[in-house]
């Protein structure tokens, strides 16, 4: 279900987010196609931290949130700014693989990326909110479309929090057990899709 986040229809123990970061630069791979702004619409960090995303949070609530290489600062700000207290920089890592299952060589400013995180922030009790100590930080999967991250990320966070209220927040796509907000999010479970 794609919500309403300044309405929303519940408290959620668990928000998932792969904000849509705006680069200092147009351009980060050859071409303005490779940008990301040339893929989708990109939001100033300003506007990112005057989401109302505090409101979606229930008492007890843990925050996953893809962030940007180049930009550690800019994302624990942003963990900040939504009222979530920082926890483990490097909580997911998608060590990426491309579609033929070989390590991906990608762009970088210092390095050529070969993976991405997610950062794990927490409001309330960090205690109530893991069900399953066995979940690993590190998780191959192969890359899709622009920006698209791997479903088993959902699957990990599900396992180790349980079957809790989850929220997807800049999501493009739907996923059972998951509501949603974007706008390529889907309007309703049967996937049609929003604006």
């Amino acid at each position: 279900m794609n919500i309403d986040i300044n309405n929303p229809p519940r408290k959620y123990r668990v928000i998932y987010a792969d904000p849509a970061w705006q680069f200092g630069n147009r351009n980060t791979g050859g071409t303005m196609k490779s940008a990301a702004e040339a893929k989708y619409t990109v939001t100033s960090l300003a506007d990112m931290a005057a989401m109302p995303v505090e409101q979606l949070a229930d008492e007890h609530c843990l925050l996953v949130m893809w962030w940007v290489g180049a930009m550690p600062q800019e994302a624990i700000n942003l963990c900040k700014a939504w009222g979530f207290r920082l926890v483990n920089m490097n909580g997911f890592v998608w060590r990426k693989l491309t579609k033929t299952g070989i390590p991906f060589f990608g762009m970088g400013f210092s390095t050529r990326a070969g993976s991405e995180s997610a950062l794990i922030g927490v409001r309330g009790k960090l205690g109530e909110l893991i069900d399953d100590h066995s979940v690993r930080a590190v998780i191959e999967a192969k890359v899709g479309r622009h920006s698209q991250k791997p479903h088993e990320f959902r699957e990990a966070i599900e396992k180790l929090c349980g079957d809790v209220h989850r929220v997807e927040l800049f999501a493009r796509e739907a996923a059972a057990g998951w509501d949603c907000w974007g706008n390529q999010a889907p309007q309703d479970k049967s996937g049609v899709q929003g604006q």
